[in-house]
Protein backbone atom coordinates (compact mmCIF):
# COMPACT_ATOMS: atom_id res chain seq x y z
CA UNK A 1 0.00 0.00 0.00
CA UNK A 2 3.16 2.02 0.19
CA UNK A 3 2.40 4.02 -3.26
CA UNK A 4 -0.95 5.21 -2.45
CA UNK A 5 0.07 6.35 1.49
CA UNK A 6 3.26 8.00 -0.13
CA UNK A 7 0.70 9.70 -2.93
CA UNK A 8 -1.83 10.78 -0.37
CA UNK A 9 0.67 12.15 2.09
CA UNK A 10 2.42 14.12 -0.69
CA UNK A 11 -0.80 16.27 -1.09
CA UNK A 12 -1.91 16.99 2.31
CA UNK A 13 -3.34 13.83 3.72
CA UNK A 14 -2.60 11.65 6.76
CA UNK A 15 -1.78 8.67 5.26
CA UNK A 16 -1.61 5.96 7.92
CA UNK A 17 -0.59 2.03 6.89
CA UNK A 18 -1.03 -1.55 9.31
CA UNK A 19 -0.42 -4.79 9.24
CA UNK A 20 -3.86 -6.91 10.09
CA UNK A 21 -3.09 -10.32 11.97
CA UNK A 22 -1.99 -12.99 9.97
CA UNK A 23 -0.13 -9.96 6.82
CA UNK A 24 3.19 -9.15 7.08
CA UNK A 25 5.30 -8.47 10.16
CA UNK A 26 2.00 -8.82 12.19
CA UNK A 27 3.39 -11.51 14.52
CA UNK A 28 -0.18 -13.34 15.27
CA UNK A 29 -2.18 -15.16 12.87
CA UNK A 30 -6.11 -14.53 11.96
CA UNK A 31 -7.61 -15.76 14.98
CA UNK A 32 -9.85 -18.82 13.84
CA UNK A 33 -9.90 -21.11 11.12
CA UNK A 34 -9.74 -19.27 7.58
CA UNK A 35 -13.23 -21.93 7.17
CA UNK A 36 -15.21 -19.25 9.93
CA UNK A 37 -15.79 -16.29 7.85
CA UNK A 38 -17.74 -14.89 10.88
CA UNK A 39 -14.50 -14.98 13.06
CA UNK A 40 -12.48 -14.02 10.25
CA UNK A 41 -14.28 -11.08 9.89
CA UNK A 42 -14.44 -10.16 13.41
CA UNK A 43 -10.77 -10.37 13.86
CA UNK A 44 -9.90 -8.24 10.89
CA UNK A 45 -13.13 -5.51 12.00
CA UNK A 46 -11.68 -5.43 15.17
CA UNK A 47 -7.71 -4.48 13.90
CA UNK A 48 -9.15 -1.70 11.90
CA UNK A 49 -11.50 0.21 14.26
CA UNK A 50 -8.65 -0.31 16.32
CA UNK A 51 -6.74 1.60 13.82
CA UNK A 52 -8.98 4.59 13.25
CA UNK A 53 -9.84 4.88 16.47
CA UNK A 54 -5.85 5.92 16.30
CA UNK A 55 -6.22 8.08 13.49
CA UNK A 56 -9.17 10.12 14.36
CA UNK A 57 -7.65 10.80 17.61
CA UNK A 58 -4.64 12.14 16.51
CA UNK A 59 -3.69 16.06 16.50
CA UNK A 60 -3.03 16.91 12.70
CA UNK A 61 -5.96 15.20 11.75
CA UNK A 62 -9.50 16.85 11.37
CA UNK A 63 -11.95 13.60 11.92
CA UNK A 64 -13.26 13.03 8.11
CA UNK A 65 -11.38 9.51 6.98
CA UNK A 66 -11.27 7.78 3.88
CA UNK A 67 -10.10 3.78 3.86
CA UNK A 68 -8.57 2.69 1.33
CA UNK A 69 -7.93 -1.19 0.84
CA UNK A 70 -6.79 -3.76 -1.74
CA UNK A 71 -7.97 -6.99 -2.20
CA UNK A 72 -9.28 -8.80 0.82
CA UNK A 73 -8.76 -5.72 2.73
CA UNK A 74 -10.91 -4.16 0.28
CA UNK A 75 -13.77 -6.11 1.89
CA UNK A 76 -13.07 -5.44 5.35
CA UNK A 77 -13.06 -1.38 4.47
CA UNK A 78 -16.27 -1.93 2.36
CA UNK A 79 -17.50 -3.63 5.68
CA UNK A 80 -16.38 -0.37 8.01
CA UNK A 81 -17.49 2.27 5.78
CA UNK A 82 -21.01 0.53 5.45
CA UNK A 83 -21.10 0.01 9.74
CA UNK A 84 -19.85 3.43 9.85
CA UNK A 85 -21.80 6.45 7.37
CA UNK A 86 -19.44 9.21 8.83
CA UNK A 87 -16.66 7.50 6.62
CA UNK A 88 -16.64 10.21 3.80
CA UNK A 89 -15.13 8.41 1.00
CA UNK A 90 -14.09 4.66 0.48
CA UNK A 91 -11.69 3.21 -2.21
CA UNK A 92 -11.50 -0.68 -2.71
CA UNK A 93 -8.42 -1.71 -4.57
CA UNK A 94 -9.24 -4.95 -6.36
CA UNK A 95 -11.89 -5.84 -3.36
CA UNK A 96 -12.72 -9.28 -3.54
CA UNK A 97 -16.00 -8.46 -1.42
CA UNK A 98 -17.79 -11.29 0.49
CA UNK A 99 -21.22 -9.77 0.21
CA UNK A 100 -21.59 -8.06 -3.27
CA UNK A 101 -25.39 -8.05 -3.03
CA UNK A 102 -25.49 -5.67 0.20
CA UNK A 103 -25.56 -1.77 0.27
CA UNK A 104 -22.35 -0.17 -0.74
CA UNK A 105 -20.69 2.47 1.08
CA UNK A 106 -20.89 6.59 0.29
CA UNK A 107 -19.04 7.63 -2.47
CA UNK A 108 -17.26 4.50 -3.39
CA UNK A 109 -14.60 4.43 -5.95
CA UNK A 110 -13.90 0.58 -7.48
CA UNK A 111 -10.97 0.44 -8.82
CA UNK A 112 -9.60 -3.09 -10.72
CA UNK A 113 -6.39 -4.20 -12.92
CA UNK A 114 -7.94 -4.64 -16.43
CA UNK A 115 -6.37 -8.12 -16.71
CA UNK A 116 -7.71 -9.23 -13.79
CA UNK A 117 -9.77 -12.13 -13.92
CA UNK A 118 -13.67 -11.89 -15.04
CA UNK A 119 -15.33 -12.81 -11.62
CA UNK A 120 -13.82 -10.13 -10.20
CA UNK A 121 -14.36 -7.19 -12.95
CA UNK A 122 -18.15 -8.50 -13.16
CA UNK A 123 -18.36 -7.73 -9.06
CA UNK A 124 -17.42 -3.99 -10.17
CA UNK A 125 -20.10 -3.93 -12.77
CA UNK A 126 -22.37 -4.96 -10.47
CA UNK A 127 -21.62 -2.34 -7.64
CA UNK A 128 -22.56 0.39 -10.56
CA UNK A 129 -26.05 -1.31 -10.90
CA UNK A 130 -26.95 -1.12 -7.50
CA UNK A 131 -27.15 2.52 -8.46
CA UNK A 132 -27.43 3.55 -11.87
CA UNK A 133 -29.55 1.37 -15.23
CA UNK A 134 -28.21 -0.47 -17.64
CA UNK A 135 -25.97 -0.09 -19.53
CA UNK A 136 -23.38 0.98 -17.07
CA UNK A 137 -20.01 1.86 -17.94
CA UNK A 138 -16.53 2.29 -16.10
CA UNK A 139 -14.84 6.01 -15.78
CA UNK A 140 -18.26 6.76 -15.55
CA UNK A 141 -19.63 8.44 -11.91
CA UNK A 142 -23.05 7.88 -10.97
CA UNK A 143 -24.66 9.56 -7.93
CA UNK A 144 -23.86 12.61 -6.23
CA UNK A 145 -20.71 13.59 -4.51
CA UNK A 146 -22.67 16.00 -2.36
CA UNK A 147 -25.10 14.05 -0.78
CA UNK A 148 -22.73 10.72 -0.40
CA UNK A 149 -24.32 8.75 -3.27
CA UNK A 150 -21.40 8.76 -5.65
CA UNK A 151 -20.01 5.74 -7.10
CA UNK A 152 -17.43 5.56 -9.62
CA UNK A 153 -15.36 1.64 -11.33
CA UNK A 154 -12.06 1.87 -13.05
CA UNK A 155 -10.49 -0.89 -15.10
CA UNK A 156 -6.76 -0.17 -15.06
CA UNK A 157 -4.89 -0.38 -18.10
CA UNK A 158 -2.73 -3.03 -18.89
CA UNK A 159 -2.27 -4.20 -15.11
CA UNK A 160 -3.89 -7.22 -12.61
CA UNK A 161 -4.18 -8.08 -9.12
CA UNK A 162 -1.02 -7.08 -7.95
CA UNK A 163 -0.15 -4.46 -10.60
CA UNK A 164 -2.75 -2.58 -10.18
CA UNK A 165 -1.46 -0.93 -6.96
CA UNK A 166 1.54 0.44 -8.97
CA UNK A 167 -0.21 1.85 -11.94
CA UNK A 168 -0.26 5.45 -12.10
CA UNK A 169 -3.78 5.57 -13.10
CA UNK A 170 -4.75 3.53 -10.36
CA UNK A 171 -3.17 6.25 -7.95
CA UNK A 172 -4.28 9.38 -9.97
CA UNK A 173 -7.89 8.29 -9.63
CA UNK A 174 -7.67 7.24 -6.37
CA UNK A 175 -6.48 10.86 -5.33
CA UNK A 176 -8.62 12.69 -7.81
CA UNK A 177 -11.68 10.73 -5.82
CA UNK A 178 -10.15 11.95 -2.39
CA UNK A 179 -10.10 15.19 -3.66
CA UNK A 180 -13.17 16.06 -5.23
CA UNK A 181 -15.26 14.40 -1.57
CA UNK A 182 -12.82 16.21 0.78
CA UNK A 183 -12.81 19.44 -2.04
CA UNK A 184 -8.82 19.36 -1.12
CA UNK A 185 -6.09 20.34 -4.12
CA UNK A 186 -2.99 19.03 -3.47
CA UNK A 187 0.16 19.41 -5.74
CA UNK A 188 -1.26 16.74 -7.84
CA UNK A 189 1.94 13.93 -7.01
CA UNK A 190 1.22 10.98 -8.06
CA UNK A 191 3.99 8.11 -7.05
CA UNK A 192 5.48 6.47 -9.88
CA UNK A 193 7.92 3.62 -8.76
CA UNK A 194 6.11 1.26 -11.28
CA UNK A 195 8.55 1.89 -13.85
CA UNK A 196 12.13 2.28 -11.73
CA UNK A 197 11.25 -0.80 -9.76
CA UNK A 198 11.26 -2.49 -13.46
CA UNK A 199 14.51 -0.94 -13.61
CA UNK A 200 16.11 -1.19 -10.43
CA UNK A 201 15.48 -5.72 -10.52
CA UNK A 202 16.39 -5.69 -14.52
CA UNK A 203 19.96 -4.45 -12.91
CA UNK A 204 19.65 -7.29 -10.31
CA UNK A 205 19.13 -9.82 -12.74
CA UNK A 206 21.83 -8.52 -15.00
CA UNK A 207 24.15 -7.98 -12.28
CA UNK A 208 24.01 -11.77 -11.58
CA UNK A 209 25.69 -12.46 -15.21
CA UNK A 210 29.10 -11.23 -14.45
CA UNK A 211 29.39 -12.57 -10.95
CA UNK A 212 28.02 -16.09 -12.17
CA UNK A 213 31.40 -15.76 -14.42
CA UNK A 214 33.13 -15.31 -10.70
CA UNK A 215 32.12 -19.24 -9.50
CA UNK A 216 33.96 -21.71 -9.57
CA UNK A 217 33.09 -25.20 -12.06
CA UNK A 218 32.17 -27.92 -9.67
CA UNK A 219 31.74 -30.74 -12.07
CA UNK A 220 34.44 -32.36 -14.90
CA UNK A 221 31.57 -32.40 -17.07
CA UNK A 222 27.60 -31.12 -17.62
CA UNK A 223 25.78 -32.99 -15.06
CA UNK A 224 22.14 -33.71 -15.78
CA UNK A 225 19.48 -36.33 -17.37
CA UNK A 226 20.10 -35.28 -20.26
CA UNK A 227 17.46 -36.55 -22.07
CA UNK A 228 16.07 -36.22 -25.86
CA UNK A 229 12.02 -34.24 -26.31
CA UNK A 230 11.07 -38.17 -26.79
CA UNK A 231 11.57 -39.15 -23.41
CA UNK A 232 11.26 -36.14 -21.61
CA UNK A 233 8.04 -35.13 -22.58
CA UNK A 234 6.35 -37.85 -20.76
CA UNK A 235 8.21 -37.22 -17.54
CA UNK A 236 7.41 -33.32 -17.87
CA UNK A 237 3.66 -33.97 -18.47
CA UNK A 238 2.57 -36.62 -16.27
CA UNK A 239 2.88 -34.78 -13.01
CA UNK A 240 1.51 -31.42 -14.53
CA UNK A 241 -1.29 -34.13 -15.07
CA UNK A 242 -1.62 -36.31 -11.93
CA UNK A 243 -0.45 -33.39 -9.05
CA UNK A 244 -3.54 -32.26 -9.08
CA UNK A 245 -5.94 -35.30 -9.46
CA UNK A 246 -3.45 -36.89 -6.63
CA UNK A 247 -4.56 -33.68 -4.50
CA UNK A 248 -8.12 -33.38 -5.48
CA UNK A 249 -9.86 -35.29 -2.15
CA UNK A 250 -6.92 -34.90 -0.20
CA UNK A 251 -7.17 -32.60 3.00
CA UNK A 252 -4.49 -30.06 2.54
CA UNK A 253 -4.80 -27.52 5.26
CA UNK A 254 -1.91 -29.21 7.19
CA UNK A 255 -0.59 -25.79 8.30
CA UNK A 256 -1.25 -22.22 9.47
CA UNK A 257 -0.72 -20.30 6.11
CA UNK A 258 -3.80 -19.84 3.57
CA UNK A 259 -3.58 -21.49 0.66
CA UNK A 260 0.76 -21.71 1.15
CA UNK A 261 0.17 -25.44 2.57
CA UNK A 262 -1.85 -26.98 -0.88
CA UNK A 263 1.19 -24.68 -2.81
CA UNK A 264 3.83 -26.86 -0.44
CA UNK A 265 2.51 -29.92 -1.43
CA UNK A 266 1.82 -29.00 -5.17
CA UNK A 267 4.96 -28.87 -5.87
CA UNK A 268 6.32 -31.50 -3.52
CA UNK A 269 3.99 -34.14 -5.07
CA UNK A 270 5.19 -32.34 -8.54
CA UNK A 271 8.89 -33.03 -8.05
CA UNK A 272 8.56 -36.58 -6.38
CA UNK A 273 6.42 -37.96 -9.48
CA UNK A 274 9.38 -35.79 -11.65
CA UNK A 275 11.80 -37.70 -9.60
CA UNK A 276 10.60 -41.23 -10.05
CA UNK A 277 9.96 -40.74 -13.71
CA UNK A 278 13.83 -39.83 -13.60
CA UNK A 279 14.59 -43.06 -12.32
CA UNK A 280 12.53 -44.89 -14.13
CA UNK A 281 14.03 -43.74 -17.22
CA UNK A 282 17.44 -44.63 -15.65
CA UNK A 283 16.47 -47.54 -15.43
CA UNK A 284 15.43 -48.50 -18.92
CA UNK A 285 18.50 -46.74 -20.90
CA UNK A 286 22.01 -46.56 -20.89
CA UNK A 287 24.09 -44.24 -18.56
CA UNK A 288 25.77 -41.40 -19.98
CA UNK A 289 29.45 -40.32 -19.44
CA UNK A 290 30.16 -39.39 -16.02
CA UNK A 291 32.00 -36.61 -14.39
CA UNK A 292 33.83 -35.82 -11.48
CA UNK A 293 31.87 -33.66 -8.46
CA UNK A 294 33.94 -31.17 -5.91
CA UNK A 295 31.36 -31.48 -3.19
CA UNK A 296 33.35 -28.66 -1.57
CA UNK A 297 33.20 -26.06 -4.23
CA UNK A 298 29.63 -26.81 -5.06
CA UNK A 299 28.47 -26.31 -1.63
CA UNK A 300 30.45 -22.94 -1.43
CA UNK A 301 29.15 -21.86 -4.79
CA UNK A 302 25.29 -22.92 -3.99
CA UNK A 303 25.91 -20.66 -0.69
CA UNK A 304 27.16 -17.84 -2.79
CA UNK A 305 24.31 -18.35 -5.88
CA UNK A 306 21.68 -19.10 -3.34
CA UNK A 307 22.45 -15.40 -0.77
CA UNK A 308 22.71 -13.46 -3.75
CA UNK A 309 19.65 -14.59 -5.54
CA UNK A 310 17.48 -14.58 -2.44
CA UNK A 311 18.67 -11.22 -1.07
CA UNK A 312 19.49 -9.29 -4.55
CA UNK A 313 15.26 -9.91 -4.80
CA UNK A 314 14.09 -9.94 -1.38
CA UNK A 315 15.53 -6.49 0.39
CA UNK A 316 14.79 -4.31 -3.05
CA UNK A 317 10.83 -6.03 -2.70
CA UNK A 318 10.97 -6.02 1.47
CA UNK A 319 11.64 -2.23 1.18
CA UNK A 320 10.03 -0.78 -2.03
CA UNK A 321 7.00 -3.29 -3.08
CA UNK A 322 5.92 -5.71 0.01
CA UNK A 323 7.16 -6.63 3.26
CA UNK A 324 9.34 -10.34 2.23
CA UNK A 325 11.78 -10.75 4.66
CA UNK A 326 10.50 -13.38 7.49
CA UNK A 327 9.80 -12.51 10.73
CA UNK A 328 10.56 -14.59 13.68
CA UNK A 329 7.44 -16.41 13.26
CA UNK A 330 7.80 -16.79 9.84
CA UNK A 331 10.36 -18.77 9.85
CA UNK A 332 9.48 -22.12 10.64
CA UNK A 333 6.91 -22.10 7.59
CA UNK A 334 9.60 -21.02 4.97
CA UNK A 335 11.52 -24.23 6.17
CA UNK A 336 8.31 -26.10 5.54
CA UNK A 337 7.67 -24.79 2.08
CA UNK A 338 11.30 -25.77 1.26
CA UNK A 339 11.03 -29.12 1.98
CA UNK A 340 8.31 -29.00 -1.20
CA UNK A 341 10.40 -26.70 -2.97
CA UNK A 342 13.61 -28.13 -3.04
CA UNK A 343 11.99 -31.97 -4.36
CA UNK A 344 10.77 -29.69 -7.20
CA UNK A 345 12.97 -28.01 -8.52
CA UNK A 346 16.22 -30.37 -7.72
CA UNK A 347 14.27 -32.98 -9.53
CA UNK A 348 13.21 -30.61 -12.37
CA UNK A 349 16.71 -29.24 -12.63
CA UNK A 350 17.93 -32.43 -13.40
CA UNK A 351 15.35 -33.73 -15.93
CA UNK A 352 16.25 -30.34 -18.03
CA UNK A 353 19.82 -30.07 -17.82
CA UNK A 354 23.00 -32.46 -18.74
CA UNK A 355 24.29 -33.02 -22.29
CA UNK A 356 22.20 -33.56 -24.81
CA UNK A 357 19.05 -31.23 -23.19
CA UNK A 358 16.95 -29.78 -25.68
CA UNK A 359 16.84 -26.02 -25.44
CA UNK A 360 13.74 -24.80 -24.25
CA UNK A 361 13.04 -27.91 -21.84
CA UNK A 362 13.26 -25.71 -18.76
CA UNK A 363 10.69 -23.36 -20.37
CA UNK A 364 8.20 -26.47 -20.98
CA UNK A 365 8.46 -27.71 -17.62
CA UNK A 366 7.67 -24.53 -16.14
CA UNK A 367 4.47 -24.29 -18.54
CA UNK A 368 3.59 -27.59 -17.30
CA UNK A 369 3.73 -26.76 -13.80
CA UNK A 370 1.39 -23.60 -14.05
CA UNK A 371 -1.14 -25.69 -16.22
CA UNK A 372 -0.89 -28.37 -13.42
CA UNK A 373 -1.85 -25.37 -11.21
CA UNK A 374 -4.33 -24.19 -13.31
CA UNK A 375 -6.18 -27.71 -13.21
CA UNK A 376 -6.27 -28.04 -9.65
CA UNK A 377 -7.51 -24.62 -9.35
CA UNK A 378 -10.31 -25.58 -11.56
CA UNK A 379 -11.08 -29.00 -9.40
CA UNK A 380 -11.42 -27.13 -6.47
CA UNK A 381 -12.10 -23.56 -7.47
CA UNK A 382 -14.12 -22.83 -4.11
CA UNK A 383 -10.73 -23.42 -2.21
CA UNK A 384 -7.72 -22.53 -4.78
CA UNK A 385 -9.95 -19.30 -6.26
CA UNK A 386 -6.98 -16.67 -4.83
CA UNK A 387 -4.16 -18.67 -6.60
CA UNK A 388 -5.18 -17.46 -9.88
CA UNK A 389 -3.96 -14.30 -9.09
CA UNK A 390 -0.49 -15.31 -7.67
CA UNK A 391 -0.24 -16.72 -10.95
CA UNK A 392 1.72 -13.28 -12.59
CA UNK A 393 3.97 -13.63 -9.38
CA UNK A 394 4.93 -17.47 -10.24
CA UNK A 395 5.53 -16.94 -13.97
CA UNK A 396 7.84 -13.85 -13.26
CA UNK A 397 9.52 -16.07 -10.51
CA UNK A 398 10.14 -18.99 -13.08
CA UNK A 399 11.96 -16.19 -15.61
CA UNK A 400 13.73 -14.50 -13.34
CA UNK A 401 14.81 -18.10 -11.05
CA UNK A 402 15.19 -19.99 -15.13
CA UNK A 403 17.91 -17.34 -16.16
CA UNK A 404 19.77 -17.55 -12.81
CA UNK A 405 19.87 -21.39 -13.13
CA UNK A 406 20.73 -21.31 -16.58
CA UNK A 407 23.87 -19.07 -16.19
CA UNK A 408 24.54 -21.13 -13.08
CA UNK A 409 24.67 -24.49 -14.85
CA UNK A 410 26.50 -23.56 -17.57
CA UNK A 411 29.36 -22.11 -15.19
CA UNK A 412 29.18 -24.85 -12.72
CA UNK A 413 28.00 -27.88 -14.53
CA UNK A 414 26.22 -29.23 -12.45
CA UNK A 415 22.14 -28.74 -11.44
CA UNK A 416 22.06 -28.64 -7.89
CA UNK A 417 22.96 -24.67 -7.52
CA UNK A 418 20.43 -23.76 -9.95
CA UNK A 419 18.22 -25.84 -8.23
CA UNK A 420 18.28 -24.43 -4.55
CA UNK A 421 18.29 -20.94 -5.44
CA UNK A 422 15.17 -21.47 -7.26
CA UNK A 423 13.62 -23.38 -4.10
CA UNK A 424 14.59 -21.26 -1.29
CA UNK A 425 13.77 -18.24 -3.10
CA UNK A 426 10.23 -19.57 -3.81
CA UNK A 427 10.27 -20.26 -0.34
CA UNK A 428 10.60 -17.46 1.06
CA UNK A 429 8.10 -16.08 -1.35
CA UNK A 430 5.20 -17.94 -0.28
CA UNK A 431 5.88 -18.17 3.36
CA UNK A 432 5.92 -14.34 3.73
CA UNK A 433 3.22 -13.26 1.15
CA UNK A 434 0.45 -15.56 1.69
CA UNK A 435 -1.83 -14.76 5.50
CA UNK A 436 -1.15 -16.99 8.42
CA UNK A 437 -4.22 -18.76 10.07
CA UNK A 438 -4.78 -20.41 13.20
CA UNK A 439 -5.58 -24.02 12.15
Amino acid sequence: MQPFAVTMARNGYAALTFDFPGHGRHPAPMPGNIADVDMRHGALDEALDQVVAFAQGLAETDGRLALIGHSMGGDVVVRHARAHPAVAATVGVSPYLSDIAAEGPGNFLVIYGALEPAHLLDQGYALLRQVADDPVAERETYGSVADGTARRLVLADGVEHIGVLYSGQSLDEALTWLDRVFAQQGDGFVDRRGPWLGLLFLGVIALAWPLVRLLPQASSNFVGAGLPWRRLLPFAVAPALLTPLILWQLPTDFLPLLLGDYLVLHFGLYGLLTALGLWLSVRTREPGPGGRTDMAKLAVLTAAAVAYGVAAIALPTDRFVTAFVPGAERWPLVLAMLVGTTVYFCADEWLTRGPGAPRGAYAVTKLCFLVSLGLAIALNLHELFFLIIIIPMILAFFVIYGLFSAWIYRRCRHPLAGALVSAVAFAIAIAVTFPTVAR
